[in-house]
């Protein structure tokens, strides 16, 4: 039975993904609700909204405190509220408590979102359907004793992940016996100041691997489709850099089998809305669950473009009780796309926070170019929150043309006023290994020190370009006349 028409969405959320979601409200045809803090006054989504609200406090904790924000919901005449990603996008008692006060959650149901917000009961239960996973433990740890015993029956390298997070914190890879104690200390530490909780797990370390992940999307019926693969190999400190859809080099049979086993997980375990299966592929093509995201990603966008589904409105849709609209032989993935995360962060000072105003902004253009951002000339990043400025994302039909589309895209983006990763994208596009698709999560540890060392010239070329540009605006400003950017 069809759910109520949702008429108004609180989006629980800030910067490019807010806007993003506020977007599809608007498509929709259904009113949106942007929320703000004290630093995220001059926030675009604010702008864009239907109504605004502030949340006053801490910046960071204010996006964070879900009573309010649902009591504000609930006072602006929301039905639903959408989490976005980060924040509260996986938190259970969020979830739930939406629910319990009448407010639609567009997400999962609470229960899957505990399950797989719990890295190791999500292991053991995806195990149980016929999942592979990687050796490891089962249970939480907390003693590094009990934990080197394991490591070393495990056998080395392995690797020790945060039990109650994600986003590379907490996470060390150790790769013998006597260094074991030291990044257990260390994980451990990052972990409880992250999640409030220091407990591990502790699993087999796979050399080189490739990490691939599902995007699937369940109906609140029993449908169950999947939307192709991204290759999320080129990292930096577990952290992802560029996406891929799909993946340039996968094996047909392990795509295949990636595709059937994601499905049919989420069948058996009566999954509903998006959410993304995540693996590890070794170089001899096994495959290794690692984790599930019960939330929109970051990376969604090289998705949307190869399979021309919208995934924020069919999350919507879900929420409200539509059946999907497509079956799975109905869905087609046409040419490749590739997201670059725009952060900014010094190359060339081990990528520290870039804070201050944009006094310039130049975006790339043309057929195949998309950009997700919620900056501008004239607007100051805060200090409070993660660094990414924005998401490029190129399409063409095939590999060698998104790369090139890739590279004339970078050269056209310019952002002035603060320092950003743009020199580093553009080195990565221009490297005979991308280029060939040879891709796996050890590129950029082994490419760095040379791209660090062309960091330095395309930095320097890129202070050519600003003082010319500057020159150039300050002329067309004499002569009264006006740019649009």
């Amino acid at each position: 039975m069809k759910m109520k028409k949702i008429s108004k969405i609180l989006v629980a959320n800030r910067g490019e993904i807010a806007l993003r979601i506020i977007r599809a409200c608007k498509e929709l045809e259904i009113k949106s609700v942007a929320i703000f803090s004290e630093v995220d006054v001059e926030g675009i989504w604010v702008k864009k909204a239907d109504e605004c609200y502030p949340i006053t406090g801490d910046a960071l904790q204010a996006y964070l405190d879900y009573d309010r924000i649902i009591t504000l919901a609930l006072k602006a005449g929301c039905d639903a509220i959408h989490p976005g990603y980060g924040f509260l996008s996986e938190n259970a008692e969020f979830a739930q408590s939406c629910e319990d006060r009448g407010i639609i959650f567009i997400g999962p149901k609470p229960a899957h979102i505990a399950l797989f917000g719990d890295k190791m009961a999500s292991k053991v239960a995806m195990r149980e359907i016929g999942v592979p996973v990687l050796e490891g433990t089962d249970e939480p740890i907390v003693d590094k004793a009990e934990g080197g015993k394991i490591a070393a029956k495990i056998g080395f390298p392995i690797i020790i992940k945060a039990a109650f997070g994600g986003g590379g914190r907490g996470m060390r890879i150790v790769k013998s016996a006597k260094l074991f104690d030291e990044m257990f200390d260390s994980a451990t530490n990052e972990a409880k100041k992250y999640f409030g909780k220091g407990d591990v797990f502790i699993e087999k370390y796979v050399e080189n691997p490739r990490h691939i992940e599902i995007q699937v999307v369940a109906d609140k019926y029993g449908n169950v489709v999947h939307l192709g693969e991204r290759d999320c190999s080129i990292q930096r400190r577990h952290q992802k850099v560029i996406e891929i859809a799909p993946s340039p080099r996968l094996n047909p049979a392990a795509r295949k089998e990636l595709y059937r086993i994601s499905t049919k997980a989420m069948l058996k375990l009566g999954y509903e809305s998006v959410g993304t299966v995540e693996y590890l592929l070794d170089e001899n093509d096994n495959i290794y669950f690692i984790e599930m995201n019960t939330r929109v990603q970051v990376e969604h966008p090289v998705t949307e473009i190869i399979s021309g589904i919208d995934i924020i409105q069919r999350m919507i849709e879900i929420a409200e009780g539509d059946k999907l609209k497509y079956l799975q032989e109905e869905i087609n993935f046409r040419g490749y796309a590739i997201e670059f995360r725009i952060n900014a962060e010094n190359p060339q000072n081990n990528f520290m926070p870039s804070i201050g105003t944009i006094t310039n902004y130049i975006t790339p253009g043309g057929p195949g170019v998309r950009l997700d951002s919620s900056v501008y000339t004239g607007y100051t990043i805060p200090p409070n929150y993660d660094s990414m400025v924005g998401k490029l994302i190129v399409w063409a039909l095939d590999w060698e043309g998104a790369v090139k589309k890739a590279s004339r895209a970078l050269d056209e983006f310019y952002i002035d006023g603060v320092i950003t990763n743009l020199s580093l994208h553009r080195e990565i596009v221009k490297d005979a290994d991308f280029i060939a698709g040879n891709l796996n999560t050890s590129y950029l540890d082994k490419k760095m020190e040379l791209f660090n060392l062309k960091a330095t010239k395309s930095i320097a070329e890129e202070e050519k370009k600003t003082s010319f540009i500057a020159n150039l605006i300050n002329k067309i400003k004499e002569h009264k006349l006006i740019i649009r950017h």
